[in-house]
């Protein structure tokens, strides 16, 4: 699984015009599923997003996690985000999993999410053709990959 988190002071899911989920500060959590992942891989995300450090303390270091700062977070799922260029310019999404595979992997790391926190978790619509709209804060941004894990 790959995960693009983005540190945000606001973020809103757009489908057909209308607005499906929105939140304040917190994250937004781009997610990607490759056929090969598993809930481990989930499990390991779900930790690492509810404890990364990337929010200001008092004295402005990056020293809090979401969960200290209690803030929100904006879920959406994103297939690109295991896209190829390897082999010319227009991407192959082939790493990217099918459906069957792939969603419920994503609603598990959404109810882990949920249940290992009191935060506000909202989410995209698996599939949808989303517009997604962020106000990154910093900006901080970051690329976390199950199968690189740092």
């Amino acid at each position: 699984m790959r995960l693009v988190v983005q540190r945000v002071s606001g973020a809103r899911v757009t489908i057909a015009g209308k607005d499906t989920a929105s939140i304040g500060p917190g994250m937004l959590v781009l997610v990607g599923i490759e056929h090969e992942d598993e809930q481990s891989d989930a499990d390991w995300l779900v930790r690492k997003v509810l404890q990364l450090r990337i929010f200001n303390d008092d004295e402005g270091i990056m020293n809090r996690s979401v969960v200290e700062m209690e803030g929100q977070l904006l879920v959406v799922s994103q297939f690109t985000l295991h896209g190829s260029t390897r082999k010319g310019n227009r991407p192959s999404y082939i790493r990217a999993a099918k459906h069957p595979h792939a969603i419920p992997l994503y609603e598990y790391f959404i109810e882990q999410l949920r249940s290992l926190s009191d935060l506000e978790v909202q989410t995209g619509i698996f599939a949808a053709d989303m517009q997604v709209s962020l106000v990154n804060d910093g900006p901080v941004t970051l690329i976390i990959d199950s199968k690189n894990r740092e």
